[in-house]
């Protein structure tokens, strides 16, 4: 019994065993004999196993103790490398420092030389990147700005270079050349055609004044142009042959020249003023239209008036004095009065009849001459409470912002009295004029009454 129990107990432990190495065997053994076969059968395979991984092992040190003796010996090898490089690189530290040192003494004064070309060679680039003729020789700005900035010591190729684009910039600031470019137009797009310079002053392109664009090394068609005057110097110069031309000669390289194309026309003054100034002119216009028609009115009537003095004895109604003359000529004398004053109040009758025809407009005239700088005070006024408005909106005293108000009020005070003084001496000379007629007539009317009295005298006399 106690040899049959413990030999359940065996059977359960390799049962147990066997299981968990995988379970080898699918069934359980169901004797001693086939349990010691399969415990024989277990432990050769465990050992098979271990052997395996033994020499697994064994192969894995033997790799890795090859892979350790191969990284030693490449270590070793990079220490031997690193340390010839450490030598190599000392050594030509040592060598570059004998060369510089070699370099510097050889150069001696060179380096000062090479500074002041450097000084030079910045001045020079300030002065191409400004100039027209770089327009015609692009590239050498950015020769100019290389060499200022270099730190390296300049070539001889370099430095002949220099020298060459020095000596062209003076001996082409002293020509007037004509050559093939291209331009920018007033409205962006390139054109290829000739192009007149003046030395680095101004290029014009038929009647137009060019500027240079720095940026582009281009020459571009000024948006505004100075004037006709100088827009016909300009075209006389495009197309003149060689010889003599009279042309215009910016003394600082199109800077006046811009300024000057800046300055407002007669019509864009006149568009600063407004509508007071529209107003002030209005008043102008109509002044000028009634003074000049008046004006050869009344010069047409002196001239009558000194025809009929020459023939008084035959009246013509073409004039003042003539129709004057015929109130006491013909057969109308017949119906006078005989009293004195019934005559002189005939007389006077007709001279007044012409007095207003020859004095007419001169109460507009002096209204006009009166409003004038009224209105412009009133355009003054209004301008200057635009320009005090843009400083409150802006907050600061820009010139740009005031312009505006402030050529308002200065351009409407000039349009007033600019038609008060015309219309002033105008309506004086028209004064003076309608004087002298009046005048005439009242002598010629005076003598006419003197004539008429001694008449009736000697009819009463005689009577």
């Amino acid at each position: 019994m106690k040899y049959s129990y413990l030999s359940k107990l065996m059977l359960a432990g390799v049962m147990t065993a066997t299981f968990s190495l995988g379970s080898t065997f699918a069934t359980a053994a169901t004797s001693l004999d086939e349990l010691l076969e399969q415990t024989r059968t277990i432990r050769a395979a465990e050992a098979k196993v271990n052997s395996a991984r033994e020499a697994k092992f064994v192969s894995e040190r033997d790799k890795q103790a090859e892979l350790i003796n191969t990284a030693r010996a490449e270590l070793k090898e990079q220490q031997n490398r690193s340390a010839a490089l450490t030598a190599a690189f000392d050594a030509n530290e040592k060598t570059l420092t004998e060369m510089q040192t070699q370099l510097d003494a050889r150069a001696g004064n060179l380096g000062e030389m090479f500074g002041v070309v450097r000084q030079v060679a910045n001045d020079f680039s300030s002065v191409v990147n400004a100039s027209m003729i770089s327009a015609q020789y692009p590239g050498r700005v950015k020769f100019a700005s290389d060499l200022a900035q270099s730190k390296a010591l300049p070539s001889i190729s370099d430095l002949e270079r220099f020298w060459f684009e020095l000596q062209r910039e003076m001996t082409e600031t002293g020509k007037v050349a004509k050559y093939k470019s291209t331009i920018i137009l007033a409205d962006g797009k390139p054109l290829d055609t000739m192009v007149t310079r003046v030395g680095p002053f101004s290029s014009t392109y038929e009647n137009m004044y060019m500027s240079y664009l720095p940026s582009q090394e281009k020459l571009a068609v000024m948006a505004r142009q100075p004037g006709t005057s100088f827009q016909n110097q300009a075209e006389h110069l495009s197309k003149a042959e060689p010889g003599y031309v009279k042309g215009l000669v910016d003394p600082t390289r199109g800077n006046l020249l811009t300024i000057y194309a800046q300055k407002p026309t007669f019509m864009e003054r006149i568009h600063m003023g407004e509508s007071v100034g529209y107003v002030i002119i209005v008043v102008g216009i109509i002044g000028a239209i009634l003074g000049i028609y008046q004006l050869f009115y009344l010069a047409r009537v002196r001239f009558n008036v000194r025809e009929q003095l020459n023939f008084l004895t035959d009246p013509q109604s073409t004039n003042p004095l003539g129709r004057v003359l015929a109130t006491f000529k013909g057969a109308e004398t017949e119906k006078l009065e005989q009293s004195p004053e019934v005559v002189e109040l005939r007389i006077s009758e007709a001279v007044l009849k012409e007095v207003p025809k020859l004095e007419r407009y001169q109460s507009f005239l002096k209204l006009a001459v009166a409003a004038g700088p009224l209105l412009g005070l009133v355009g003054t006024v209004i301008g200057m409470i635009l320009t005090f408005q843009s400083i409150t909106e802006s907050g600061s005293s820009d010139p740009k912002l005031m312009a505006a108000g402030i050529s308002q009020a200065m351009i409407a005070t000039v349009l007033g009295l600019s038609i008060a003084i015309p219309l002033l001496f105008l309506n004086a000379w028209l004064v003076s004029i309608s004087k002298s007629v009046v005048q005439v007539l009242d002598e010629q009317s005076a003598g006419l009454l003197a004539e008429r009295l001694e008449k009736m005298e000697i009819a009463h006399g005689r009577a």
